[in-house]
Parts: C-alpha cells; sequence; structure tokens
C-alpha cells in the first residue's frame, strides 16, 4: 500500500490543525508522549513537528507534505511546492506580519538608519537576507524569546518580531517602524512527491478538503418553505455564495429554499424572512464549502 507521509504543526497550531482536519474529514488522534498522531486513513501516516522546521523536512523528503507557516519556509529557504494557502480562520482572518520595531522615540526611523546597528529575531536568515539586498550592514542575532525585551534591556537597536495587531509590541513600548513581510500557514509538498501521481492526487486532496472545511467556519446552512405568492420577497432577502436552491413542493403551491449564509446574518435575516412569507425555517451547521 502507498503511504503518504503528513507533517502536523506542533505548538500554536497545533490544535486548530487537528480540528480543520476534523471538520475536513480525517480524526487525528494525538497521545502526549508520541511524535507519531494516529490519523483514521490507512493510506496517511502523520508526524508532529515544528513548524520552524517543517519545510526542511519536507524538502528532505522526510515528510511528503506538511503544514507551515509561509515564514519558515522563506527562513530555511526552503525547495518546496506551494500547494494552497491555509489562513486558519477560526485562529485569525488576517495574515501574520513580521515588522522591525524600535523604541517609541528612536531616532531610527528608516531602514537606512539601522547601518552598523544589532537586530534581534528568531528570523535570522530572513533579516539578514533582507538587509543585504538593500545594502544595508547590520549585525542580526537569534533571539530566543522575549525578543521585545532585548531593546528595552539595551542588548539590541532593534527587533524583527513576529505580530497580527501590534498591541503587543506596543505594550512594550516599542513602534513598528516597517513592514518586512505577511505570513499565513501553508500547505507544501516535497517536489519528488509532487511528481508522483498517486501522492499528488493524495495532496490535492487534502488541499481541496482542507479549504472547504475553512471556507465553511462561520458559514450555516438554511432551508425553509415558502408559498409561491412570497417567494420573491424571500429571495430578495437571501444573501448567497450562488444563487439560492428553489425546489417545488409536491402537489403544492409551495417551494422548497435552501442557501449558505454567514452566521453572524442569521439573527437579523431570519425575522426578516419569517416577515416576508418564509416557514418552518432549519439553521444547520456545515464541514465544508466546495
Amino acid at each position: 500500500m502507498k503511504i503518504l507521509k503528513l507533517g502536523i504543526p506542533k505548538g500554536s497550531l497545533q490544535q486548530s490543525t487537528i480540528e480543520l482536519f476534523a471538520k475536513s474529514g480525517w480524526r487525528v488522534s494525538v497521545n502526549s508522549r508520541s511524535y507519531f498522531p494516529d490519523i483514521d486513513d490507512p493510506e496517511i501516516t502523520c508526524s508532529l513537528c515544528r513548524a520552524q522546521e517543517m519545510s526542511r523536512y519536507v524538502e528532505q523528503g522526510v515528510l511528503d507534505a506538511g503544514i507551515t507557516g509561509k515564514d519558515w519556509i522563506l527562513e530555511n529557504d526552503s525547495e518546496v511546492v506551494t500547494v494552497t494557502d491555509l489562513i486558519y480562520a477560526k485562529v485569525s482572518k488576517r495574515p501574520t506580519r513580521w515588522v522591525l520595531a524600535v523604541p517609541a522615540g528612536s531616532p531610527i526611523r528608516r531602514l537606512e538608519d539601522l547601518e552598523g546597528k544589532k537586530i534581534a529575531t528568531e528570523l535570522v536568515n530572513f533579516t539578514r537576507r533582507y538587509f543585504e539586498e538593500r545594502n544595508i550592514n547590520v549585525q542580526v542575532e537569534f533571539s530566543w524569546g522575549a525578543t521585545e525585551a532585548k531593546v528595552v534591556q539595551g542588548l539590541a537597536d532593534a527587533i524583527v518580531e513576529v505580530t497580527e495587531t501590534g498591541s503587543t509590541i506596543r505594550a512594550h513600548g516599542l513602534e513598528i517602524i516597517h513592514e518586512l513581510m505577511q505570513s499565513n500557514p501553508q500547505l507544501i509538498a516535497n517536489k519528488d512527491a509532487w511528481e508522483d501521481p498517486w501522492k499528488r492526487q493524495k495532496i490535492e486532496n487534502l488541499a481541496l478538503l482542507l479549504k472547504g472545511a475553512l471556507r465553511a467556519y462561520r458559514m450555516v446552512g438554511l432551508k425553509m418553505n415558502v408559498p409561491k405568492e412570497a417567494l420573491e420577497e424571500v429571495v430578495k432577502e437571501l444573501p448567497s455564495l450562488n444563487a439560492p436552491t428553489i425546489s417545488p413542493l409536491y402537489q403544492q403551491e409551495w417551494y422548497a429554499i435552501e442557501t449558505v449564509v454567514a452566521e453572524d446574518e442569521v439573527r437579523e435575516l431570519i425575522p426578516r424572512l419569517m416577515a416576508a412569507g418564509a416557514q418552518g425555517i432549519i439553521e444547520y451547521s456545515l464541514n465544508k464549502v466546495i
């Protein structure tokens, strides 16, 4: 039997990834004392791997595919196939950002002002290349954590740190003066695995269903019955990914309508639908929208 070796990110994205796979149709079970989760698919084996290292293992062929951030692919300069972006709606609806921050009131206002200065970051290789490409000579040091404190303590002149809103950076008395890149989770594949027809199909199926599960987040389905005379008014009220599905009921002057809408619209929408003539409204959750 052919097997696809899949990497699951260990750490902050682990639980969200497992929940996403569950929505997509795969049950992944993690034993706290094992780095090899069980999955209810005999054609897949899973390994837990830190996102920072995932792209290296995929590039080397230790894994056929895995999920990691675009930032760590660039940091490792890995030659892998990016199959699809996976912005985890449950975690965030926006990409994370790697930004350059300095103490509030610092005379450093531009990249060029860092000539000869020291930068602390976990994203060492990318940061070093970023400044080299701009012919700015800086010293880049690896930070094991608490990166914001490095500037406060005088251990660095600036930091390159990951953020979403910037609130943590501002809370440490720093200000953002430049954005280096945006990042989000990605499903990646080993180049040789991607050339294997069976593995490629398996990876593409994964991508299709994972994207479908992400698209379904905070979406619900609505079903209702509508008399013929109220049909046009009800349809006017319906937002939809596409046109709603409308079917005539057997031997009646009534129609069944089915559609998909954003969850946060339902509380305002259902009263309007009832006022327009809809009856028997059913709301149901969705696992995937393909």
